[in-house]
């Protein structure tokens, strides 16, 4: 659920499958026996799951150990085609990683969470725990930030509400009236940072993709270790190719190309 509130009555079974699903993903090729030592569940019951996931192509089995099965890979590019702001992302992530040789991501905005959508790597050697297709508290990064910064008072009120300030580091903010303080400064340049606050020892700036109403619905961060992503670099230098790159997207999605 995105909304955090329970007006309806769940469907008992399906969330019992959403949790193998869950739970599957986090740690694949697992067997019954295992399944049902780690989860709160019969194990008929996880059998009779199994079976049906199994039997519809969304779990594959090998040697008795269960894990997804790739039939998920089309429901997740059918599910990021439907961005309206991927194809042209994508392209403009393509050039500053080559302009940088950075890392860089594309994100959307999905509920309380922001969603990695691509990235690309540049020259760049770094290797983080991110991937394609993670979902992470907005206030952790700099695109999310990016992103808190522009939503009206309501729903940023909401998602503080239901999420709170998880910590990631000891550099994430966890403190509500520093983090609308950040956040101001994010409104009054345009972009935010990320100095170790979601990986030790990475820095980020991004900066939000926003609708024709001004409401922000993704981001583009730059990212790379602290001892090279930082001082004029950091605050001045990649902030200015972000930015040209985020005005060729909000150009294309208004009026369909930057030439």
């Amino acid at each position: 659920m995105t909304d955090g509130s329970r007006s309806y009555r769940p469907v008992a079974t399906t969330e019992s499958s959403l949790r193998i699903l869950e739970h599957l993903k986090r740690s694949p090729g697992r067997t019954l026996d295992e399944l049902t030592d780690e989860l709160d569940l019969a194990r008929s019951t996880i059998h009779r799951h199994l079976r049906t996931l199994e039997d519809n192509d969304l779990l594959v089995r090998e040697d008795g150990r269960f894990s997804l099965a790739l039939r998920f890979l089309d429901f997740g590019i059918s599910a990021r085609n439907r961005v309206p702001f991927f194809e042209v992302g994508r392209r403009q992530v393509d050039r500053l990683a080559a302009q940088t040789g950075e890392k860089v991501w594309l994100v959307a905005k999905e509920g309380d969470f922001s969603v990695h959508l691509y990235k690309a790597s540049g020259d760049s050697p770094l290797r983080t725990s991110a991937r394609v297709g993670q979902r992470r508290y907005l206030h952790q990064l700099a695109a999310g930030k990016a992103i808190l910064a522009h939503l009206d008072e309501a729903e940023l009120r909401t998602i503080l509400d239901r999420q709170g300030l998880v910590e990631m580091t000891d550099r994430t903010i966890t403190d509500e009236d520093a983090l609308r303080d950040e956040l101001k400064a994010v409104r009054d340049r345009g972009y935010a940072f990320n100095i170790s606050e979601s990986i030790e020892g990475l820095n980020a700036v991004g900066a939000p993709i926003r609708d024709e109403d001004g409401a922000p619905i993704g981001g583009i961060s730059i990212s790379g270790p602290a001892n090279r992503v930082k001082g004029d670099y950091l605050r001045n230098e990649l902030p200015d190719k972000l930015l040209a790159a985020i005005d060729e997207i909000h150009i294309t999605l208004r009026y369909g190309s930057t030439g």
